[in-house]
């Protein structure tokens, strides 16, 4: 009964998790100063003394189709007659005939310690099957079972415990190595941890990823130079294991590299799996010495198995199979080599499936006692599994967790809102210096456009004409405001994919990414603001004095603000740059336009008067026109000057004031050269500006930033769940 005992076993074989070497380093700092100046670290005693309950990642019968999209058919005068059989008439949409089966009935498992690499020619469902296993197809899509130790894995737990490499190198380019795991070790790591263990287990991940001669080196992209292709890999890999994850995918973790990295890379990961995870990637050709590194292969042909086993197997597999593999050759060249030729037939892979299905069946029955004994083995819960590889070192962002229900066995975010806000301001902040050019390209865009500005509206008088030019300066400068925000567009959109990376597996939360944007844009804003403000207030020869211009750089604030907000809210929405700039200069077109300036809302058609209170240009503009005409004491057509703008504009000054002489007597007042005709309230009045205070409509256009935000916010909820249907 000694093989039924349901205790943890110790596992040989397996190299210590870099969370059980930073326990044992603790132990000899903390030993005080009756410890030998010099210790060796007995990494054996650590492999040796450690129990843990091993993991096996089962699935069974995963089968995943999707409906194929019908081809919009050329009108009838165009095409030939087609035949009642040909597929466009076949039944409807949801018919088997119009689904593809990307995936069927696959089965198989992965265990702790090894690694298991899915294979086949593109389109065979290698991609596809290691989305379904990290989740990432919806549950309602996808049939068959996924377990954990025998227990069905739960999304939640499975997003805490594992960690997804995605096929592309998603890094900022601007950061080094060392910058980059650094970072992701303050989102991964829990703060209980202190600076100095969190750098040195950056330090150490550097070491085991191979990246020591590179940890100073920038990651680089197109227009900078910086590490190599298979530098940058171990690195994408790195900022994903970080926290010592329990099971790690990867998708295609060697495409696009020559084989010495490739091999490298498979090397990092063979590490991984050692030091205690269960690793499961897919590869298209492996080398021969990639070969040696893998302990399971699944070859899948048009989403079915042809083969599942282990390396060594294939030779003998192959061979019963009428195909033996010839000495001197790569095993795994030859076996996908085949499998083309073979769906390049008419039978397709039929029989290699059927085959590989009555082999398995034969090395099943061999293998039942050891399957009994597994089964015994995972009687004990997987959150006690799972509690038991924390408290070992793995899993290092739960080590805090303290619920006994298995989905809240460990946290589901490592820190707190507040420290996710401060490290991916940091790393922003960090990222906006190495590129100093973006913000002073806008800085210099904003500085030209109030230096034009101010020389042509150089002092403006108080004439009816510089009513107008008022006017006018007023409706280009809140517009301007708007338009360069655009340049928000590329941010996010360079960081989507990273961002969907990060908050795919909880690195963090999407309410802190937002915050913290939303936070680390205001000084660059107050700064833009200030600027334009200071550039063009005295200059014009705007009203008010200091309490007029601090409402006027208020204003302008808020309009950046408000921009800002609304352009980052349709970079949620859009996924192209170019696209995306089309978008926006449209709508502020349709923002001006209906702001009240070119056509006044007394004016605009009842079923257009919505636009009219929903663009983003009507409320600072009509905030700054009320700061500049809401004096009554001030006058800005006195007498003769209500003659300017018309006809008789022209007329010399005396026979001006002989028509104000007529024009009094007919209407029975006194009008001189010196009456005041017409002041700022009627002005305003005038523009249809009367029912929304000037400090309302400063409010109004800071709401609108902050719903924006909150747009913005639910737009990644909804959107960045990246998962297939």
């Amino acid at each position: 009964m000694e093989h039924q005992n349901l205790s943890p076993r110790p596992r040989h074989g397996i190299s210590p998790s870099l969370g059980e070497l930073f326990k044992r380093v603790d132990e000899f700092t903390d030993s005080g100063e009756n410890s030998p100046a010099h210790q060796t670290l007995n990494i054996s005693s650590i492999s040796s003394n450690s129990r843990s309950y091993p993991f096996v990642l089962s699935f069974h019968n995963l089968t995943y189709s999707v409906k194929i999209r019908r081809k919009l058919s050329e009108p009838s005068i165009f095409r030939r007659t087609r035949t009642l059989s040909s597929p466009e008439n076949m039944a409807d949409s949801n018919s088997p005939g119009n689904m593809k089966i990307l995936l069927n009935e696959i089965s198989g498992e992965a265990r702790e310690g090894e690694i298991l690499a899915v294979l086949g020619a593109s389109g065979s469902g290698k991609s596809t099957l290691i989305d379904a296993l990290a989740d990432r197809i919806s549950k309602e899509s996808l049939k068959g079972a996924i377990s954990l130790n025998g227990e069905v894995l739960d999304s939640r737990l499975l997003k805490v415990i594992s960690a997804y490499v995605m096929q592309d190198d998603l890094l900022f380019p601007m950061l080094t190595v060392e910058e980059t795991l650094m970072f992701s070790a303050e989102f991964r790591l829990p703060r209980s941890l202190s600076k100095a263990k969190k750098r040195a287990r950056v330090q150490a991940l550097i070491d085991q990823l191979g990246l020591r001669s590179a940890a100073k080196t920038v990651i680089g992209d197109e227009g900078h130079r910086g590490v190599s292709g298979g530098e940058r890999r171990r690195v994408s890999i790195g900022t994903d294991i970080i926290h010592d994850p329990i099971i790690l995918f990867l998708d295609e973790p060697t495409s696009g590299l020559d084989s010495t990295s490739a091999y490298m890379v498979v090397k990092v990961l063979k590490r991984i799996a050692q030091s205690g995870s269960i690793v499961v990637m897919s590869i298209h050709q492996p080398s021969y010495r990639i070969m040696s590194l893998l302990d399971q292969l699944l070859f899948l042909s048009h989403g079915q198995t042809v083969f599942s086993g282990s390396p060594r197997s294939l030779q003998r597999f192959f061979s019963e199979f009428g195909h033996p593999i010839p000495e001197h050759e790569n095993r795994s060249e030859f076996a996908l080599d085949l499998i083309r030729e073979l769906e390049s037939s008419p039978q397709g892979t039929k029989s290699l499936v059927e085959f590989n299905k009555s082999w398995r069946r034969t090395r099943n029955d061999v293998q039942n006692d050891d399957k009994g004994e597994e089964k015994l083995r995972f009687k004990v819960s997987l959150s006690d599994a799972v509690s038991a590889s924390v408290s070992r070192g793995k899993l290092v962002s739960g080590g805090a967790g303290s619920s006994h229900h298995e989905t809240s066995a460990v946290q589901k975010y490592a820190n707190p809102m507040w420290m996710e806000m401060i490290v991916i301001s940091k790393r922003s902040i960090l990222n906006s210096t190495r590129t100093p050019e973006l913000f002073l390209i806008r800085l210099m865009a904003v500085l030209v456009t109030g230096i034009i500005l101010a020389t042509i509206y150089w002092h403006l008088d108080n004439s009816p004409k510089g009513v107008q030019e008022r006017l006018g300066f007023f409706a280009f400068a809140m517009s301007t405001m708007f338009y360069t925000c655009a340049e928000a567009i590329p941010v996010f959109l360079m960081e989507r994919y990273i961002f969907m990376r990060e908050t795919a597996y909880n690195a963090y939360r999407r309410s802190s990414y937002v915050l913290a944007h939303s936070l680390i844009s205001l000084p660059s804003l107050v700064f833009l603001s200030i600027t334009f403000a200071a550039t063009t207030f005295w200059a014009v020869g705007l009203a008010g004095g200091f309490g007029g211009f601090v409402f006027y750089f208020l204003a302008i604030l808020a309009s950046f603000w408000a921009g800002n907000s609304f352009v980052t809210f349709l970079s949620g929405i859009v996924s192209h740059v170019m696209l995306g700039f089309t978008v926006v200069v449209a709508i502020l077109a349709y923002f001006v336009l209906f702001s009240g300036f070119f056509i006044t809302r007394d004016r605009i058609p009842a079923y257009w008067l919505w636009f009219h209170y929903i663009s983003l240009v009507k409320y600072p503009f009509e905030g700054v026109l009320q700061n500049e005409f809401d004096d009554p004491t001030k006058c800005f057509v006195k007498g003769v000057q209500i003659f300017d703008n018309t006809p008789l504009g022209a007329v010399p000054a005396e026979l001006k004031i002989k028509l104000l002489k007529s024009l009094s007597g007919t209407l029975g007042m006194n009008i001189s050269s010196s009456t005041c005709v017409t002041t700022g309230l009627d002005i305003l009045k005038k523009e249809g500006i009367t029912d929304i205070s000037k400090w309302n409509c400063l409010w109004i256009t800071i709401a609108w930033g902050f719903f924006f935000r909150i747009l913005f916010y639910f737009t990644l909820l909804i959107g960045s769940k990246n998962k297939r249907r």
